[in-house]
């Protein structure tokens, strides 16, 4: 049943977002707010691909604000990367610059305004990545950071890559950490399974704070749901904030 499933999403899924990306040019002519309703779109295209073609559900723990913040999010699955541009309203991710630079998404990724980052860790691409998200900052957009650096398999715990704390120490922006767990359900390989996924956002955590303890405490609540029984409960319909 996983099998058939993860046919009928692939087909219907890559099929709609080839259609999502194409539209994305002409919309981008409107201006990047468009550009982000449609991304939103996009995102809740996914979503309901995921319910009602994979049987995965969401669940939601914890609430956020509006306005720039700067969110700290485990990273299992391409699940998330899509479901946080809908449930945080167009947030502006921070993602590796190759992806950026793949044929007809990576233009789209652009105009969507994008921070690329360039893992050399070169000083001249972590004060491009810093710039690009004061650009941000200042439309009062919120960013999303993986500061793991890469997609981890679940019960994996990475230190923080520098660039979250050159971000946090910067751009001097309140953390919200979110736990989660998708890997649980939408493992490396083709087919996923059924079953829900949490998302668990933490206390907001004040900007100015030491690095060390910033990591720390980023580190902490982006990994609380490792070692988390997995239960089945309700799914949790809205999104707060």
């Amino acid at each position: 049943m996983n099998l058939l499933r993860s046919i009928v999403f692939s087909i219907v899924f890559y099929i709609g977002s080839l259609f999502a990306v194409l539209s994305a040019f002409p919309v981008s002519l409107a201006g990047s707010a468009a550009l982000r309703r449609h991304a939103i779109g996009w995102s809740l295209f996914h979503r309901w691909c995921a319910r009602y073609l994979l049987g995965i559900r969401i669940r939601i723990e914890g609430s956020w604000p509006p306005g720039p913040i700067l969110y700290a999010v485990k990273h299992q699955a391409m699940f998330e990367t899509l479901e946080l541009l809908a449930m945080l309203d167009g947030p502006v991710p921070v993602m590796k610059r190759e992806l950026a630079d793949i044929p007809l998404w990576g233009p789209v990724a652009q105009r969507y305004g994008v921070i690329p980052v360039d893992r050399s860790g070169s000083a001249s691409a972590l004060r491009q990545m810093l710039r690009r998200a004061r650009e941000v900052v200042a439309q009062g957009l919120p960013i999303v950071i993986f500061p793991e650096g890469t997609r981890v398999a679940p019960g994996t715990r990475l230190p923080l890559q520098p660039g979250f704390a050159g971000l946090y120490q910067t751009l001097r922006l309140p953390v919200i950490p979110v736990a989660l767990d998708s890997g649980v359900v939408w493992p490396r390989g083709f087919v996923k399974r059924a079953g829900v996924i949490t998302f668990r956002f933490g206390e907001l955590i004040p900007p100015g704070l030491p690095r060390p303890e910033i990591e720390a405490r980023v580190f902490a609540a982006i990994n609380a749901l490792e070692d988390a029984p997995q239960v089945d409960p309700e799914v949790v319909p809205q999104v707060a904030g």
